[in-house]
């Protein structure tokens, strides 16, 4: 267990009392060893080294992973003295994380988030399980530490499964650790493996993993990386389509899985509409905005809308979202597919008086830091006033922010103003949220990222 203790400046417990994990650079006064009690050079101490945390008084707090590079130099862990650090403890919680998501499976979720970091008490590990195939990314230091107990119990946990790592964001560089993505052999978890360069191609000097033993054969049959992970998996969600998922290239593990919910509201929501039209039977129109591969659009096809405009940058996103049309047997005479910057699309169809039943706004993250709040702010509401310009009389906008600085009130605050700057009268009629296996740990606000609105406009 830790050789070395961080000893934090008084008054600096308070969080950790509070279980909130972070540890931030200020709030370290000394670094001693452990046995001897003699002073260190917090220098010296590796990445990644998991440590004692002690108050100004010497009471403990917790176990946690140092991290130099990061302005969170120490993430914990464990907040038990008896606790013992090894693979057991990992594996327990990684069974405990999974067994939090039985009503996903019960639900008709092929796709579900088994390990949510800070939300399941492991911080920056991720890992989602699309299908037969579970992808991990490990973002700290501390997971990193961890690398082989962590594949080695989701191995055990999971046989019937290929393991894939996703370790590419570019959130390693502040730990200052390499980029790493690829297939994974569980009888060989060397970390040598898969490693890629700042452009996501494989190095030279890292072996590539090709094969792997295929699951449920005879001990030393392999299959290729292709045929046990296909470049789209397809992956069913509530039961009632799949969505198109890239593991190999497409965002973070290869699909938003957190936006589930949201969905299936949209779902239901054209079947609402289709309802309340004056036949009975025309859905509405939707226009998707940052479609991706068009998990929002294959939802509301299959509610009954009538039209459904997909807008992103990426040609390859859009492709996808073709493929899903055409793999859940959905008119594609009913879609639009357009690449396009979407601030510009929404300026141009404003200026044109185009309107549309349902507008749905789902921007990646605009709030990075703090820093850049301000910033994001003026993105948010810039948006949302050409959303709401585009939305018919009786229509709905569905709004999101995905910036965890972005708390549920100043996001309000900011549809307000823009329904002010839109001239337009609009109520929230329901609030949106990350699904249940984006598990928000209560002493850390921050695992309480994804939040949205259902408005009305009058």
């Amino acid at each position: 267990m830790p050789m070395i203790t961080f000893e934090l400046q008084p008054g600096r417990e308070k969080s950790l009392l509070r279980r909130h994990p972070w540890i931030f650079s200020k709030a370290i006064a000394a670094v001693k060893d452990s046995e001897t009690n003699e002073l260190l050079d917090k220098s010296k101490v590796k990445s990644g080294t998991l440590c004692k945390v002690v108050s100004s008084t010497e009471q403990f707090l917790c176990y946690a992973h140092y991290s130099p590079s990061s302005q969170i130099v120490l993430r914990a862990i464990s907040f038990k003295e008896e606790d013992v650090i090894d693979y057991n403890f990992v594996k327990q919680r990684l069974q405990e994380a999974i067994a939090r998501r039985a009503p996903l499976v019960a639900r008709n979720d092929h796709g579900i988030r088994l390990v949510a970091a800070e939300g399941d008490f492991m911080p920056g590990l991720v890992v989602d399980k699309f299908n037969n195939v579970i992808c991990a990314a490990l973002s700290s230091a501390g997971m990193e530490s961890l690398y082989e107990h962590i594949f080695k119990a989701l191995h055990e946990l999971n046989p019937d499964c290929y393991l894939y790592e996703r370790s590419d964001a570019k959130s390693r560089r502040k730990e200052n650790l390499p980029l790493r993505a690829g297939l994974i052999d569980p009888r060989n978890l060397s970390k040598a493996y898969n490693l890629k360069d700042g452009q996501g191609n494989a190095l030279q000097d890292s072996k590539q993993i090709t094969q792997v033993q295929r699951i449920g054969a005879a001990e030393g049959e392999l299959i290729a990386l292709d045929e046990a992970i296909p470049d789209t998996l397809f992956v069913l969600e509530r039961g009632l389509v799949e969505i198109p998922i890239d593991v190999k290239k497409g965002h973070k593990t290869g699909g938003y899985l957190d936006q589930r919910q949201s969905r299936y509201h949209t779902y239901e929501l054209c079947q609402t509409f289709k309802a309340l039209s004056e036949d009975g039977k025309t859905g509405p129109s939707v226009l998707n905005c940052f479609s991706y591969t068009g998990g929002f659009g294959l939802l509301a096809l299959k509610g009954g809308a009538k039209a459904v405009y997909n807008i992103d940058v990426s040609e390859n996103a859009l492709n996808a979202a073709r493929e899903g049309v055409v793999h859940n047997h959905l008119d594609p005479g009913r879609c639009k597919f357009i690449k396009q910057d979407v601030f510009e699309y929404l300026r141009r169809e404003v200026a044109k008086g185009t309107k549309f039943d349902i507008v749905i706004l789902d921007p990646p993250k605009f709030a990075e830091s703090k820093s850049n709040l301000a910033s994001a702010c003026r993105g948010y509401q810039d948006i949302n006033r050409l959303g709401l310009q585009l939305v018919r009389p009786g229509g709905r906008l569905l709004t999101f922010s995905c910036s965890g600085l972005m708390t549920e009130d100043l996001f309000q605050k900011i549809i307000a103003d823009a329904a002010l700057d839109a001239k337009v009268e609009a109520q929230i009629i329901t609030t949106l949220r990350q699904d249940i296996d984006h598990i928000v740990a209560l002493p850390c606000p921050e695992t309480f990222y994804l939040k949205g609105f259902e408005i009305l406009v009058n």
